[in-house]
């Protein structure tokens, strides 16, 4: 796989996933393509339910995206995968922003371990807020939740005039 041509950002094409793009999108998953059955089973499932925008070029799949509506029926973005081979290019950085503007409810959320000091990085780069804060999900790695920028912060209340 070739790094993303970065004097030419439109080789990068983000579409939706189909059912049949699962198993490609398991090889450039690190965690599936480790062997982990369970990953496999929910990237065919994402692109099974239409969930997944995927990130390519002309040397193949890049890394993915998932975008749910089961978080208090918000939008949530489950995943965010760049290919080991590709990060570092912004392949995340589009898939986020596509997935954003993909979104079709009020509020989009998304969390990542406290660990994920490259998430954290990208998110508060595209302005996210840190909304919560939750433990035992991963022992001994808490699960940040951040708020997109575009959403009415909570507690806010527009007026009506």
């Amino acid at each position: 796989m070739h790094p993303m041509d970065l004097e030419n950002p439109d080789k990068l094409v983000i579409r939706h996933a189909d059912a049949s793009d699962w198993p490609a999108l398991a090889s450039i998953d690190s965690i599936a393509a480790s062997g982990d059955d369970a990953r496999r089973a929910s990237i065919r499932r994402w692109c099974e339910q239409g969930s997944v925008l995927l990130a390519e070029d002309a040397s193949g799949l890049l890394g993915y995206s998932v975008l749910e509506y089961t978080f208090f029926e918000q939008g949530f973005i489950t995943m965010l995968m760049v290919a080991p081979t590709a990060r570092r290019q912004g392949v995340a950085a589009r898939l986020l922003k596509d997935t954003e503007a993909a979104c079709t409810s009020p509020k989009l959320f998304t969390s990542t371990n406290v660990s994920n000091h490259p998430m954290h990085l990208l998110l508060q780069r595209f302005g996210w807020s840190p909304v919560g804060l939750l433990h035992g999900l991963d022992e001994g790695d808490p699960e940040l939740f951040y708020l997109c920028p575009g959403a009415q912060p909570p507690g806010l209340v527009e007026a009506e005039g």
